[in-house]
């Protein structure tokens, strides 16, 4: 078998070339084409994007769901919120359970510190330790910073239209996830 180029994995005509999911009729092949471009430069940028938080995973020797409690707890310091269990579960979309685990790893790894809350005797306050917080910043932050380069060089009339792709894109995707 030949090898594809990467840019006809998403290209329309080879994914649907009988028109059984959409229908082109009514485009002109130069529309097709860009649209196919489209496609191409997002799956590009997805991939982009996982291979930056693999990288950024195994330079923070931590998981998915580990990091997402790592930015969580970022945004509450910068915030000057407090961090809670409860706080983490909601926003990871975990368990009581399960976040009691990852709260247990992150501690044991040295990237959190738990203390009494300050005003819920019941509840317990989750910091992020100051080396985590360092390198989350130097390292993954900064990485992550670039989008907001690539879409500080978009004219505002640009970035409407890119917000408005994605969040159509969005609302269709899971749209049809209900279907």
């Amino acid at each position: 078998m030949s090898s594809i180029e990467k840019s006809a994995v998403y290209d329309v005509d080879s994914s649907d070339p009988q028109q059984k999911l959409i229908d082109r009729s009514n485009m002109s092949p130069e529309a097709v084409a860009q649209i196919g471009e489209l496609m191409s430069a997002f799956g590009q940028l997805r991939e982009a994007e996982e291979a930056m938080s693999e990288a950024s995973q195994r330079y923070m020797k931590l998981n998915a769901t580990d990091m997402k409690a790592i930015h969580y707890l970022i945004i509450c310091k910068h915030r000057d919120a407090i961090g809670t269990p409860g706080g983490i579960a909601e926003h990871l979309g975990i368990s009581a359970s399960a976040t009691t685990k990852l709260l247990d790893r992150l501690e044991h790894g040295a990237h959190l510190t738990r203390a009494p809350h300050p005003s819920d005797r019941r509840a317990q306050a989750i910091s992020i330790t100051p080396g985590t917080y360092t390198a989350a910043i130097e390292n993954v932050g900064r990485q992550q910073s670039r989008r907001f380069h690539a879409a500080a060089r978009l004219t505002s009339a640009e970035r409407e239209v890119v917000i408005r792709f994605l969040r159509e894109t969005r609302d269709d995707i899971t749209s049809s996830a209900s279907d």
